[in-house]
């Protein structure tokens, strides 16, 4: 892997005086990516949710929606 300076070279940016200055009304130049910024990952986790947690989210709202449907249907009767 080659190694990627983030800074503008000073010799080829326009506008730049030589203290490495910007002079008033002059934008300065814009600041490059670093693609060797972060640690390399090994592991990523699979995404979505595994079964067992969705099972008791699922088994815990059908609970409750049946208890509001009989707590509907003994306030009518």
């Amino acid at each position: 892997m080659s190694h990627i300076s983030p800074d503008p070279e000073p010799e080829r940016t326009s506008g730049l005086e030589p203290g490495g200055g910007v002079p008033p009304g002059e934008t300065p130049p814009a600041e490059s990516s670093m693609p060797e910024a972060g640690p390399r990952e090994t592991h990523n986790p699979p995404k979505g949710w595994a079964k067992a947690p969705m099972a008791v989210i699922l088994a815990l709202a059908v609970l409750i929606a049946a208890f509001f449907l009989v707590y509907a249907l003994v306030l009518i009767l």
